[in-house]
């Protein structure tokens, strides 16, 4: 069973009393497009103290990415960026020539430059008021078992997705080198990441943090349902209940909103295209993540 709210928890300007620390997260922020990046030069955090999550598709290029981190690690306490599909893209206008998985250790070692902590790193711990939360990003990709409505395999799925014309550039853009496809790029991905938590104390809560969503229920609103198997695997369909987690973030879809899979709260925190915002009420900014507060 699962509950949908709006996700209206956005960074505010503060005045008149100390904010408390905040963990935010914002994800999709595609700052190739101008109004993007002006929403980004505006992003201030509301205390000192605060950290953000940035969960993926900053931008289309490697230059794209180190600005926008840059600019952000400048403000914020602690950066947290996973990546999306789209900063494994090699697209042409990138001078980063760069594939797979080279492409993605580059990156890693381009952010960390910038203070900003990656999948690869140590998980930072996050001081909340009912004690400390493993904050926890994640790198996994997809693997095509989030099928399209219909079809029974990745062949008539991928088949289904190119008879309606609805086909992610990934398949032009994201190569998975030296991995022979995505989905045993995603498969590796998953493996070493489930050991990564499999040695975490079960003790302490965790916020899991992928630029897809773990699960497949929140794509059931998807305007084209084919797109779904660019979305996440089936893999880590139980992770949020086998593991400790308080709340889980993801983007890619560009539909913010809370949902909640057996009493966890999955947030989507896009800032998605512009040309999207008038149908979610203008640009949203970062979603708080930690403390937990109910709407209002």
């Amino acid at each position: 069973m699962f509950e949908i709210r709006p996700s209206v928890h956005w960074c505010p300007v503060t005045s008149g009393r100390p904010a408390e620390p905040t963990l935010w997260a914002w994800s999709d922020l595609h700052v190739g497009f101008p109004r993007c990046r002006r929403e980004v030069e505006a992003a201030r955090p509301a205390s000192a103290a605060d950290w953000l999550i940035v969960a993926g598709d900053v931008g289309e290029t490697s230059a794209q990415l180190e600005w926008a981190l840059g600019t952000l690690a400048s403000r914020y306490a602690k950066v947290i960026w996973v990546p999306g599909n789209h900063e494994l893209w090699t697209h042409p206008s990138d001078p980063l020539q760069l594939r797979g998985e080279e492409r993605y250790r580059y990156l890693v070692d381009l952010v960390r430059g910038l203070g900003v902590v990656t999948p690869e790193d140590d998980y930072p711990i996050w001081p909340d008021d009912d004690g400390p939360v493993v904050v926890v990003p994640l790198f996994l990709l997809y693997d095509y078992t989030f099928l399209a409505p219909g079809t029974s395999s990745r062949t008539e799925s991928l088949e289904l997705a190119h008879e309606n014309g609805i086909v992610c550039v990934d398949e032009f853009l994201l190569h998975p080198d030296p991995h022979p496809g995505r989905e045993a790029w995603c498969r590796a991905r998953v493996e070493a990441t489930r050991r990564r938590l499999d040695a975490l104390d079960p003790a302490l809560p965790l916020v899991l943090v992928n630029h897809f969503p773990l699960v497949r229920e929140p794509t059931a609103v998807l305007r084209h349902p084919e797109f779904a198997q660019w979305c996440g695997t089936v893999q880590t369909a139980d992770w949020h209940r086998r593991y400790h987690c308080r709340v889980a973030v993801y983007g890619h879809l560009h539909i913010p909103r809370t949902t909640t899979y057996d009493g966890v709260p999955f947030v989507e925190v896009s800032l998605g295209y512009p040309a999207e915002w008038a149908a979610v009420g203008g640009p949203r900014g970062p979603r708080r993540i930690l403390p937990r507060r109910s709407s209002r």
